[in-house]
């Protein structure tokens, strides 16, 4: 290592900056949207079976659901505008925003040049945890997902069941198109009901068991009309790894709801980003 300069210990302690105040960021009337989830209808529901997806559809002003329905499982979710994929989730972005972990009133984000909220959380039953001692919190914005390209580099591997493969095959099915058609848009995920966090001493992002327990749920406002797909990860609870045909694995339930007409009166889908993108050209 470099020798320290005599004002090391000044330099570290310069107070952080927030690149991102959110104070500004347009916040959901989430009383509204809560009132309008009471009374709203079950329209449909989709089964992911363990180590594998499946996709699903939620028209925009409708709500999704993702439980825990037979034991602790993690999932991985990818959005994308269902009329234009190339319109996807952007985790760098809703990270930015939000901090590392999602929690009702907080939004995932979408790609540029759009970059508007594609869902809002509107329940979360686990956000009593809260951040434990080893700095770990649920449903990040931080790990990609696995995949099978990181384990063939780490171990030469050929696994064909980590979130990747299964969020890459649930759509090239749902889609009726080849799996080299639909691989490009898959996109990193909101790792939901995961615990993770980064190691205070080498900053490496860490996994532990999640505290999801069955009836335990995410619900989401669809601010546009959606396409999802959910992987049930291969890893289970994710308390010892994270791609695994051996680690205790359960299906997790998606299912939506319609609220009646005029329940949400005053909202409307959000624009794509008024950015006139001239780029200074």
């Amino acid at each position: 290592m470099t020798t320290p300069p005599p004002d090391a210990a000044a330099r570290r302690a310069i107070a952080p900056v927030i690149c991102y105040p959110n104070d500004t960021v347009p916040a959901p009337d989430l009383n509204m949207l809560r009132r309008a989830r009471r009374q709203a209808a079950k329209t449909g529901e989709t089964l992911v079976p363990p180590r594998d997806a499946r996709c699903f559809e939620v028209p925009a002003g409708q709500f999704f659901r993702i439980t825990s329905v037979e034991g602790p499982q993690v999932g991985d979710l990818n959005l994308w505008n269902r009329a234009n994929l190339s319109e996807r989730f952007y985790s760098g972005k809703t990270r930015a925003l939000h901090g590392t972990h999602l929690t009702s009133g907080e939004r995932m984000w979408s790609s540029f040049p759009a970059l508007r909220p594609m869902a809002t959380i509107v329940t979360d039953t686990l956000d009593w945890y809260g951040k434990d001692e080893f700095g770990g919190a649920v449903h990040d914005v931080i790990g990609t997902r696995c995949d099978p390209y990181t384990g063939n580099l780490l171990s030469g591997s050929q696994y064909h069941h980590c979130c990747h493969s299964n969020l890459t095959r649930s759509l090239a099915d749902h889609l009726s198109i080849p799996l080299e058609e639909a691989e490009p848009f898959v996109h990193d995920v909101l790792n939901v009901f995961m615990c993770t966090g980064f190691t205070r001493d080498t900053g490496q992002y860490f996994m532990k068991a999640s505290p999801v327990r069955p009836g335990d749920y995410l619900e989401f406002f669809a601010e546009i009309d959606l396409l999802g797909s959910l992987s049930a990860c291969p890893g289970g609870d994710c308390s010892s790894e994270h791609s695994s045909d051996v680690a205790a694995c359960h299906p997790l339930l998606v299912e939506v709801f319609a609220p009646p007409s005029g329940a949400l009166e005053g909202w409307e889908s959000p624009p794509v980003n008024g950015y006139d993108r001239s780029h200074g050209a």
